[in-house]
């Protein structure tokens, strides 16, 4: 096995500054290429793919100019940290929330006295003294006048104390990841479909069996022409256009079926192209589970139940706590399959014990206390901020061990190429106890921390980590020379993505860039906790709630008990985990059309029609993203309007 090299770091640090800058203004200005957020960014496939083809052009001259495999890994590994720190991983979700609530605090709201008496000057930018509307917030979404200057110095103190906070959870993710790696990888050998894409292009300077086979080039062809006749669309309505999206909803419009809730139709190609590499029993339950939500729905419409939505997330309720009851026993029963592997991991912390962790990311004694002194510095920030002690461990364990964990299974073994769930901790408290008795202190705070870590959960870097990791063995390449490569990826991401992201709005102004991350998620933490920090005893606890929290344990104990003892039970428990999700609403009809064509493929055809075909769907994945690429640089270059990609 082998390392990277110094030359490998420095081109990747270039990389990770055209990743952040075509992420920025794809997703904030151009606003219909979300390019970045997704678990497989578009953008680092479609930059990979320049590298890949300039490699090969410059080993033709000469083998010293090229990369080796390994070294074509680090700049894709440190490309996949950079797209997910500048999207919704971090930067889309910290800058806003830190001056939203000044901008949008009025008479009206009453923002002012409920809030910001909570707020402590070093976690925000504005002066929570002086009221609202200040300048720096002013500027940022009306823009600046042509002789002003970005405030550099209002925003370098939360800048840093927030970009602190952030460099400790990314350590904690990156000690799980060590901890986790060889159970999932080696153990159970999950399948990590993310690492498998790029490592398509290694093989080809070996076999030439990716980008020379005929059906990789017809799979891409399809998305390419659709896309391209879309773009051109939107610039001159004369060509046509082919709708990637419909909506259910217009199809139900009577009493019972019109409470089906939110349900769109997108069709990816690239989501079609990856669901198509993963188990058959897998994407049925993905999709029978999505399905079964809506029949819930509907039933609950029959029997005159009262539907309320979950709060901040496009889902009934009812269906989010069982969700959230999924979730604890999903990530127990990971844990019970995972013991024989932890007590390896205890006796070489504790007793050093012969147990070898020399190729593993971190040592696991070094890993174990690492994320130990993570989650307590976590804590200890948050408690500084203004969050009760308690409530602080409450919040960060189950960001932390529980949804971190399932969204990362939800990318190792579902392939899902977005990760959110459909639940707060905060949820899951009031379900005990009334959401007031935390105190405003605390739900004042939990709206700036909410809104940046545990609302929003696509762009997660713990599951790039792993993917990194998988990508490492492909390429026999030492996964601790991968430490280094993510910490520098972090700080140059963190460093380059924080100017761009102030410049762009105090340039532009952000009441005209894109208002899902600057008029909506830094405020919707701060609508729902304002009746309870006006009231004193506030909203009543939702017992009715803990009883579906219930149910969804039940259901989901169930689901992993029959998938233990029978290797044919098609119901997996992680699609019950994932069924409210937001990934599931956009991603359902990719994975039932991908089920469509591989029942019959796998049943009539056998593997080796499976292996035949697989080019052509992977050809697909890089159309789809080559094209969002493409037409990122179009618009940036010629100031036209882009087509719709069908992954919101």
């Amino acid at each position: 096995m082998s390392g990277t090299s110094l030359k490998a770091i420095l081109i990747g640090i270039l990389f990770v500054i055209a990743v952040c800058l075509i992420v920025s203004y794809a997703e904030l200005v151009i606003m219909h290429i979300q390019i970045g957020f997704l678990q497989f960014p578009p953008v680092v496939i479609g930059l990979f793919f320049f590298l890949f083809v300039t490699n090969n052009l410059l080993q033709k001259t000469s083998k010293k100019l090229g990369l080796s495999p390994q070294e074509m890994m680090t700049i894709y590994c440190m490309m996949l940290v950079a797209s997910m720190i500048t999207s919704r991983g971090l930067m889309e979700k910290l800058i806003p929330a830190l001056v939203a609530v000044n901008y949008y605090s009025n008479e009206t709201n009453g923002w002012v006295d409920l809030f910001y008496p909570h707020i402590k000057d070093w976690l925000v930018p504005f002066d929570p003294t002086k009221g609202a509307l200040q300048k720096v917030s002013i500027n940022f979404y009306e823009k600046l006048e042509n002789w002003q200057s970005v405030p550099w110095n209002k925003w370098l103190t939360p800048l840093l104390t927030w970009g602190g906070l952030a460099l400790i959870i990314f350590f904690g993710f990156l000690c799980l990841a060590t901890l986790i790696r060889k159970q999932w990888v080696d153990n159970e050998k999950l399948s990590f479909p993310f690492a498998q894409f790029p490592l398509e292009f290694v093989k080809v300077s070996d076999t030439g069996s990716f980008l020379k086979n005929r059906l990789t080039w017809i799979g891409f062809a399809i998305p390419a022409i659709i896309f391209a006749l879309n773009g051109l669309h939107r610039i001159n309505p004369l060509f046509p256009e082919i709708p990637l999206v419909s909506y259910l909803n217009q199809y139900f419009n009577e009493r019972p079926f019109n409470n089906i809730g939110y349900t769109p139709l997108y069709f990816s190609f690239a989501g079609i192209g990856f669901f198509y590499l993963l188990p058959t029993q897998l994407l049925f339950s993905l999709w029978v589970f999505f399905i079964l939500t809506r029949v819930q729905s509907v039933i609950a419409t029959i029997f005159g139940m009262r539907i309320s939505e979950m709060p901040l997330y496009p889902t009934q309720s009812f269906i989010g706590y069982q969700v959230a009851g999924a979730y604890v026993v999903l990530v127990c029963y990971l844990f019970y399959v995972s013991i024989p592997h932890f007590k390896q991991i205890i006796k070489k912390v504790f007793r050093n014990d012969a147990v070898d962790d020399s190729n593993e990311l971190m040592p696991y004694r070094f890993a174990f206390w690492g994320l130990i002194i993570s989650f307590i510095l976590t804590v200890l920030w948050c408690y500084m901020a203004g969050i009760t002690l308690l409530f602080a461990v409450f919040e960060i364990a189950i960001y932390m061990f529980f949804v971190a964990i399932v969204m990362a299974r939800s990318t190792s073994e579902c392939g899902l190429l977005m990760t959110e769930t459909s639940f707060r901790p905060v949820d899951m408290y009031s379900m005990i106890l009334p959401k007031a008795s935390l105190g405003a202190q605390t739900l004042t705070i939990l709206s700036l921390f909410d809104a940046v870590w545990t609302r929003d959960q696509r762009g997660l870097l713990f599951t790039g980590f792993l993917d990194g990791l998988k990508i490492a063995d492909g390429v026999q390449m030492r996964r601790r020379s991968l430490l280094s490569v993510f910490i520098v990826a972090i700080l140059i991401a963190l460093c380059v993505s924080a100017v761009i992201h102030l410049w762009l709005p105090y340039h532009r102004g952000a009441l005209n860039m894109y208002s899902y991350t600057y008029w909506g998620n830094p405020l919707w933490g701060f609508q729902d906790n304002a009746s309870a920090v006006e009231r004193a005893s506030g909203q009543d606890a939702l017992w009715s709630m803990f009883a579906f929290f219930i149910v969804g344990i039940v259901v989901a104990t169930f689901l992993a008990i029959m998938r233990t003892l029978f290797w044919w039970w098609p119901l997996h428990p992680l699609g019950y985990a994932l069924s409210a999700s937001w990934t599931m609403i956009v991603f359902w009809c990719p994975v039932l059309v991908a089920w469509a064509i591989k029942q019959p493929v796998i049943r009539y055809g056998g593997m080796k029609v499976y292996k035949r075909l697989r080019p052509f769907f992977l050809g697909m994945i890089f159309g789809e993203f080559s094209m969002a690429v493409i037409w990122t640089v179009i618009s940036w270059i010629f100031n036209v309007p882009a087509p719709f990609f069908p992954w919101p």
